[in-house]
């Protein structure tokens, strides 16, 4: 298996435990939404809590330049520690909640350029 393919297949199964969690009975229930065209994955809560409509994101991961992006985390758990213990480096993991000036001082990964990405030097 391939990295992205560990990469894609370990945010999928993290997601898909943390799915049994978040069932708030019969009127609100969690659903895992998995688009591997553009490897964006996400946990979000849906229904109704009373009169009250519920349709939150608890969790979006998105695969960019092969790195794993956590964008949201509405847990009280650290997802990044998740991922590192499920194989994936630290370095290979965004923190995209972060603001971008603080990344490179966390225990995770900055960004790679896409070849497009990269500014074009004048000489």
């Amino acid at each position: 298996m391939d990295t992205v393919e560990f990469y894609r297949q370990s945010v999928k199964q993290l997601l898909t435990e943390y799915a049994v969690f978040f069932n708030f009975g019969d009127r609100v229930q969690s659903q895992t939404i998995f688009d591997l065209e553009q490897d964006r994955y996400m946990l979000i809560s849906i229904g109704w809590m009373g009169e009250k409509r519920v349709h939150d994101c608890i969790i979006h991961i998105d695969i960019i330049n092969s790195q794993v992006w956590i964008q949201e985390n509405n847990t009280d758990r650290s997802i990044a520690e998740e991922l590192v213990a499920a194989g994936i480096p630290p370095k290979s993991i965004v923190l995209g909640l972060q603001p971008p000036e603080l990344r490179p001082y966390t225990d995770y990964g900055v960004p790679n350029l896409a070849p497009s990405q990269v500014s074009l030097q004048v000489s």
